[in-house]
């Protein structure tokens, strides 16, 4: 850094609202009664109105205080995909003022025994589909109450019946298990209902989940995120996405988990707050299925990540959908190809306006104005929101030079739950939290993700940001999909290898490096390239690099 250059610290506009609200209940309350008669979420054909989920998450809440020994601030895991219960659950244990553990319905034993232990969870709401590993597991945690839940138990006569059949009886997806306390959600319901709730009041600072984090490089760790937290991150995203929003009368397509930090806060929280009408798909993975469902809607949002967009617009029957009131498309989660973008606005007719966040910030630091979207960046900061990016030795860079971006806000994690040491690691004493994150401050004011810091690859003594040449790849139109990591390489220290999902069967190694050169410098030029059928991915659809990096090495075409 020249002398001359000053650091740099790029703000987002004053928060507003925020004296409004203590709790996220508080903002619930206050869309349950203007929305009552809304369509609040719809899954598998069957919708709940806002009035409805006002009243099944207030017998929910009426269970859990009158029939066990839960108070205030006691955890609940929800360990729940993509299911009317889902919301039901949540706002529920808020209203009895407990505290979420959302956990992903794909976790192993190993896994769920970490989370439930490591948060001290006390209750769980849990699908029968994995209701077998929780017997495995439940002598190795404090969990006392457990409720059981079959996939269409919110759904009408005949429907639930027959659907929660087929998943058992016919597709033989719900394990044998035994677990002679548990409750029935559904009896759980009718129960409360005739049960007296009282609210509960809850702090700002008080925690309102425990969002886990983590998990593909080592054990996870619970994010403790505070009411003020989420109830700022809602305000936030009214502020920068919802210009475009009118309340109470969209209809947004939510195909990732929404047990996810992502999914939790935009759809289940700020579309919430806003008043309109979430379509929760339970298995985006089922493409035919997906794209059937999305020909019955008139939706006019969509939140989704770069894979699921290119995995669709790779469907010629999802080319012919009516997308003519499509005016909102947002990504997160990973990293958006320019490629992927431009091709999904020539399909669909809409841009897709790219977002920055992370478990830590609950999650939103950063979004591209709807009406000034910048391809390649992650917009600029949200309400109340301050970035800055700094060198290894934590020193503050200017704008236009690469280093660790650095958040501060209201939205920034209380800290992780029973990790002091890695808490001062991550959130320093003036409150700015160090994302890992590697990112240029443009002029312009907006943000460049330039990579993870994990990910870089070190070529030579030169830094290598796998993003960049996955962006370059991308616009080859015989690759769908591709992910770059660094491999031992005794000349230059780390080497580059590509692992390339090849839609042109005859596409080989020498083209894409031949593509490759002429786009980047030498040394940024993978020096291996490996096709596979699909690449590693979390459930929510984003490159697993780590695991890939460390498999066994396998043969490259070199």
């Amino acid at each position: 850094m020249s002398e001359q250059a000053t650091p740099t610290v790029l703000c987002g506009p004053e928060l507003e609202g925020t004296d409004a609200y203590s709790s996220v209940m508080d903002i619930f309350h206050a869309s349950v009664r203007r929305f009552a008669d809304k369509p609040a979420f719809t899954c598998m054909g069957k919708t709940l109105s806002y009035g409805e989920l006002d009243r099944l998450s207030r017998d929910f809440a009426a269970w859990l205080q009158q029939e066990t020994d839960l108070r205030p601030g006691d955890r609940i895991a929800i360990q729940l995909p993509n299911v009317l219960q889902f919301p039901v659950a949540v706002f529920g244990a808020l209203r009895a003022g407990l505290v979420l553990v959302n956990t992903n319905p794909l976790y192993t034993e190993r896994e769920m025994a970490h989370q439930f232990k490591d948060s001290g969870a006390r209750a769980i709401v849990i699908l029968a589909n994995m209701a077998d590993k929780l017997e495995h597991v439940l002598e190795r945690t404090d969990i006392e109450h457990v409720l059981v839940t079959q996939l269409a138990d919110l759904h009408d006569f005949p429907k639930r019946p027959l659907i929660n059949g087929v998943v058992k009886y016919v597709k033989k997806m719900v394990p044998a298990y035994r677990l002679p306390r548990a409750h029935g959600f559904r009896q759980v319901l009718k129960r409360g209902a005739r049960l007296d709730h009282r609210e509960v009041g809850r702090e700002a600072g008080d925690i309102a989940a425990l969002q886990y984090t983590g998990g593909t490089t080592g054990l996870a760790k619970g994010t403790m995120l505070t009411h003020r937290n989420l109830v700022a991150n809602m305000l936030q995203a009214r502020q920068a996405i919802g210009q475009g929003l009118r309340d109470g009368e969209e209809t947004i397509i939510a195909p990732l988990p929404v047990y996810h930090i992502y999914t939790f806060t935009v759809n289940c929280l700020f579309m919430m707050e806003t008043g309109n009408h979430t379509v929760l798909i339970t298995n985006p993975r089922d493409l035919d299925g997906f794209v059937k469902e999305l020909k019955s809607l008139s939706f006019t949002g969509f939140v989704g990540l770069n894979t699921l967009f290119n995995a669709l617009c790779n469907r010629e029957d999802f080319r012919r959908l009516d997308f003519s009131r499509l005016h909102l498309t947002i990504s997160g989660g990973m990293a958006l190809t320019q490629a992927v973008a431009k091709r999904w606005e020539e399909i669909t007719g809409c841009p897709i306006a790219e977002g920055y966040g992370l478990t830590e910030t609950s999650p939103i630091v950063s979004f591209n104005p709807i009406d000034a979207i910048q391809l390649g960046t992650i917009g600029k900061p949200v309400a109340g929101t301050s970035v800055k990016v700094v060198d290894l030795d934590g020193g503050d860079l200017p704008a236009g030079e690469a280093g660790e971006l650095c958040v501060k806000g209201p939205q920034v994690m209380k800290g992780y739950w029973n990790r002091d040491e890695e808490t001062a690691r991550s959130l320093d004493a003036e409150g700015w939290f160090h994302t890992g994150d590697v990112a240029v401050l443009q002029e312009d004011g907006y943000i460049r993700i330039v990579d993870r810091k994990k990910d870089m690859i070190l070529v030579s003594g030169f830094n290598v940001y796998p993003n960049e040449i996955e962006d370059v790849v991308a616009h080859h139109p015989g690759v769908v999909e591709s992910a770059a990591v660094g491999v031992p390489d005794e000349a230059s220290g780390e080497a580059i290898k590509l692992f390339v999902v090849a839609r042109d069967p005859d596409l080989d190694a020498g083209t894409l490096r031949d593509w490759c050169k002429r786009e980047l410098t030498a040394y940024k030029v993978p020096k291996y390239v490996e096709f596979r059928d699909e690449l590693p991915k979390t459930n929510v659809g984003k490159v697993l690099r780590r695991q890939l990096r460390d498999e066994e090495p396998q043969k490259a075409q070199a």
